[in-house]
C-alpha cells in the first residue's frame, strides 16, 4: 500500500505491468506519490473540477490528482502497456477517472470535460512545448481551462517565464505572459524519475487571465513574434522585413527603434506593434 491510497507503490506497479520507460515515447515516471501529490496541490482545488492529464504513464500523478479530491480526471495515455495499471486506478476511484488510449495531439480531450476545466500533466518531453502552444493559442479567450499545472524540462520551463532582455526570452515567453500569469512553482532533479533524465525538470503554473494583457489580435501578434524571433540576432528592421508596408514608421509607432532585436522588445512593444501593423 502506498502513503496516499490503497494501491500498491508505483514501482511495484511498473513491475507487475512491465512498463519500461521508453525514450520514443519522451517516458521518464516520477515514483515518489509524494512528489505527485505535492504537484496536484500545485494545480489548486480540484474539487469542483474535471481535470486532464496527457502522459499518465503508470499512474503516479492521476492517483495524485485523485487523492486530492478532482471531481474527474480524463487521462490520455498514448503507451497501450500502461492502459491495466491505469484500469486498477479507475477500479479504486470509481467513476471518477476515464482513460482514453490515444496521442493527444490527434484528439480533442477538452470535448469530453465538464467546466470548470484544469489542466494537470507530467508531459512527454517530446509533445510538451507543441501541447502548450495549442493550448495557449485557442480560437477563443478566455479558454476552457482555468489553469495549467505542467512538467517540463527545467530548460522549457525557463522559457515560458523568461523577462526581456534575457537568452530564454523568446515566442514561448510571449505567448504564456500575454494571456497567462505563469510561474515555476517546484524544481525537480534527475534522480526524482525513473529513469533519470539528463537534465532537471520543473512545473510551471499558467492561471489564465480574463483578458489578455494588452489588446492585440491573435494572429498578427503570433505572425510578428514567430518572424521577429525566427531572426532573433538580426535587427527588427531586417528580421520583419516585407511583414507590414512603412515597417519603420510602424515600428517607431509602438516605441520600438527598428535597429532593436526581438529580445529587448517587451510584450507591451509587441502587441503594441501588431496593433500598428494591423492599423
Amino acid at each position: 500500500m502506498s502513503g496516499i491510497d490503497t494501491l500498491p507503490p508505483l514501482r511495484q506497479v511498473i513491475d507487475t505491468h512491465g512498463i519500461a520507460a521508453k525514450k520514443s515515447l519522451g517516458q521518464n515516471f516520477l515514483l515518489d506519490l509524494n512528489l505527485t501529490a505535492k504537484i496536484a496541490r500545485h494545480a489548486g482545488d480540484l474539487t469542483q473540477c474535471d481535470v486532464l492529464e496527457v502522459g499518465p504513464g503508470p499512474g503516479g500523478l492521476t492517483r495524485g490528482l485523485l487523492a486530492e479530491g478532482a471531481r474527474r480526471v480524463l487521462a490520455i495515455e498514448k503507451d497501450s502497456r500502461c492502459m491495466p495499471a491505469l484500469a486498477e486506478i479507475a477500479e479504486a476511484y470509481p467513476g471518477r477517472l476515464e482513460v482514453i488510449n490515444a496521442d493527444a495531439l490527434e484528439v480533442d480531450p477538452l470535448a469530453h470535460l465538464t467546466p470548470p476545466i484544469r489542466i494537470a500533466a507530467n508531459l512527454p518531453y517530446n509533445v510538451g512545448t507543441e501541447l502548450l502552444v495549442r493550448w495557449l493559442t485557442p480560437k477563443e479567450w478566455p479558454p476552457v481551462w482555468s489553469s495549467l499545472t505542467l512538467m517540463f524540462q527545467r530548460e522549457v520551463a525557463d522559457r515560458i517565464v523568461a523577462p526581456p532582455g534575457s537568452k530564454t526570452y523568446g515566442r514561448l515567453a510571449l505567448l504564456a505572459q500575454w494571456r497567462t500569469d505563469a510561474r515555476i512553482v517546484m524544481s525537480l532533479p534527475p534522480e526524482a524519475f525513473s529513469p533519470p533524465p539528463k537534465i532537471h525538470s520543473a512545473v510551471v503554473h499558467l492561471t489564465a487571465l480574463p483578458e489578455p494583457r494588452y489588446p492585440a489580435n491573435a494572429a498578427t501578434l503570433e505572425r510578428v513574434v514567430a518572424r521577429a524571433f525566427n531572426q532573433r540576432r538580426k535587427m527588427l528592421r531586417s528580421a520583419l522585413k516585407g511583414i507590414a508596408p512603412d515597417l519603420e514608421d510602424r515600428l517607431l509607432a509602438a516605441g520600438i527603434q527598428p535597429t532593436e532585436r526581438a529580445e529587448q522588445v517587451s510584450l507591451e512593444q509587441f502587441c503594441a506593434l501588431a496593433r500598428a501593423i494591423d492599423a
